[in-house]
């Protein structure tokens, strides 16, 4: 296999889905959060992502003190990942450009239907990570399904931002939404493998990137797959074998984790080949066949 291009990796720990994190953050333990985003660092992660959850609008105060913490252990632009505008710009206000090397925030879960996010701007410059799994449709939002869908709002949302708002296409990261496979009966990762392919090609979007957060893909199934490797991983890696020549070149993921493309023979990947090209109980019953021997 030849080698893959180069993706960038954003490192996905900073988060209480985790429950370790949520461990670090339930104590105030800031030393213990500066360990996790040195370690982050440390793994290769170009960037990192921060949310504390909920307790970002309950308790401002310590999500600046958590933002001034990572920024004092490490220098890499930080991800803030609130769909809510006023949190966002307590984050932007936090951040120090200086200390990540004079690089922008990048603001996550800007979308079409929380087009006000772009308000934020006027505080200061940043990257914006696109959410193309919603668009806007007589005044309501709509989820997207179809690779259609995916790829039309990801263009019009970036040529928006590019043309309207000042970003270099550098500056845009689209994300497709990568779907868990054991309740993707609705063919919704391959939707998105396709628009990656689209906006890949699209000549008027070149130069903005193409993102996916894949930690989820293998949520609610077992640890090991039927070889005895470990499942979730092996499915993460799968998918960016198949996304990463079409175009993705950015990953919200766990830095330390193998994101190396899977050999073409590897038994996770020729059945997650299958899955994608299925829908409804026979792309779960091929989700089975990962976990359970025949």
């Amino acid at each position: 296999m030849t080698d893959a291009p180069a993706l960038a990796v954003i490192g996905d720990r900073i988060n209480p889905g985790f429950k370790s994190t949520r461990a670090l953050l339930d104590a105030n333990d800031l030393e213990g959060i500066q360990a996790l985003a040195v370690r982050q660092v440390e793994a290769g992660a170009a960037a990192l992502d921060v949310t504390i959850g909920p307790r970002a609008g309950e308790d401002p105060a310590f999500l600046v003190a958590v933002i001034r913490a990572i920024q004092a252990a490490v220098d890499v632009p930080l991800c803030f990942d609130y769909p809510d505008a006023a949190i966002q710009r307590v984050c932007l206000e936090a951040y120090d450009e200086a200390r990540a090397r004079g690089r922008k925030p990048i603001v996550n879960s800007l979308a079409e239907t929380r087009w006000e996010m772009t308000e934020l701007l006027r505080i200061r410059p940043f990257a914006a990570m696109l959410m193309a799994s919603e668009r806007l449709e007589g005044g309501a939002g709509r989820p997207n399904r179809t690779s259609a869908e995916i790829a039309g709002t990801a263009k019009r949302t970036a040529l928006r931002l590019v043309r309207d708002h000042g970003l270099a296409p550098d500056d845009v990261i689209v994300d497709v939404t990568v779907s868990a496979v054991a309740a993707d009966t609705t063919g919704l990762n391959r939707a998105a493998l396709d628009a990656i392919r689209a906006i890949a090609a699209d000549p008027e979007l070149a130069g903005i990137h193409v993102s996916g957060g894949i930690t989820n893909i293998g949520q609610q199934l077992p640890a090991k797959a039927t070889d005895g490797s470990d499942l979730k991983v092996q499915l993460a890696r799968a998918f960016l074998t198949l996304a990463i020549p079409l175009g993705l070149d950015t990953v919200l993921a766990t830095p330390w984790h193998d994101l190396r493309p899977l050999p073409e023979q590897n038994p996770v990947l020729e059945a997650f080949r299958q899955i994608v090209s299925l829908s409804g109980a026979d792309a779960l019953r091929q989700v089975r066949k990962l976990y359970r021997p025949a």
